[in-house]
């Protein structure tokens, strides 16, 4: 099945009210396990390369890999940009067949945010692609992009200002979530979520879903998060298997690196349809 577009994923996420997952992927492994889950689930999915990764391998090198192994699977697939401030990133990506951004400006002053996201908004569509945004930081760093501090919360004025004039096709609030694994039990304004969703029409994306509860997914899905981030999750199974094979490993002084590919691309796997079940995103695709 060929790519297909954000804005075609979420907007029947939002009406059936589940939640798309959209896993940050390191390399072509991570990419290969999330793809054979959404395979064995039947599920919609979103790829997010950061910044980070796409700097690390290059951006035609990557997307080669990855459409490479999407050819292979007859599920929906998004490939898309994650937390990306630098518009020559995003145009690079968008040139080279990515069909998804969310540009990061939060860190501009909220008319100027609009400005360039606006900009952005118009040179996705040239491209036939889709645009997430954000006014607010999300607490916690990720792959060398965001801050510890909790950003300023905007107004539920500004932020239906922002997305009714900037156009953009899905919008990621700041609802006290965070990056990254959370040292205590978030407190989470799901109510804004609904209000937002109540006065735009467009579906919201969770951030720093990593950690947070059935219940508290659930509850936010059905309010109108449509996009659900995982990527803390997907690092530490993918880091977290390998360290565990490799101890084996080592303490029977046998080493065979297939075996160890296999052991990782299990666990991923296994954590990605564990999240697409929660989500309610399995069972979505014929």
């Amino acid at each position: 099945m060929p790519v297909v577009s954000l804005k075609e994923a979420l907007d029947h996420a939002l009406a059936e009210r589940y939640g798309v997952p959209a896993f940050n992927i390191v390399n072509d492994l991570t990419t290969e396990a999330i793809l054979a889950a959404a395979m064995q689930e039947r599920s919609p999915v979103i790829l997010q390369t950061s910044v980070k990764t796409v700097k690390m391998y290059g951006r035609r090198q990557l997307f080669d890999i990855v459409t490479t192994l999407i050819d292979a699977v007859d599920v929906p697939v998004t490939l898309h940009v994650d937390h990306c401030p630098d518009r020559s990133v995003i145009s690079d990506c968008l040139a080279g067949g990515w069909n998804s951004v969310l540009f990061d400006a939060h860190e501009l002053d909220v008319a100027e945010n609009v400005r360039q996201t606006t900009e952005v908004v118009a040179e996705a569509r040239r491209h036939g692609g889709h645009v997430e945004g954000e006014i607010e930081g999300i607490q916690g760093v990720e792959d060398g992009i965001g801050s510890d501090e909790a950003s300023e919360q905007q107004s539920l004025e500004v932020a239906v200002d922002f997305i009714e004039r900037t156009g953009v096709d899905c919008f990621a609030p700041a609802i006290g979530n965070a990056h990254g694994q959370y040292k205590a039990a978030p407190q989470l304004d799901h109510q804004r979520v609904s209000d937002l969703v109540e006065a735009t029409g467009i579906p919201m994306a969770l951030h720093g879903g990593t950690g947070l509860s059935a219940e508290q997914f659930q509850d936010l899905i059905a309010r109108g998060c449509a996009k659900v981030n995982i990527s803390t999750a997907i690092k530490e199974s993918y880091m977290k298997s390998g360290l565990e094979f490799l101890k084996e490993a080592e303490a029977k002084d046998k080493w065979d690196p297939p075996s160890f590919f296999r052991h990782q691309l299990a666990a991923v796997q296994q954590t990605a349809a564990e999240h697409m079940r929660i989500f309610g995103s399995s069972g979505r695709v014929a």
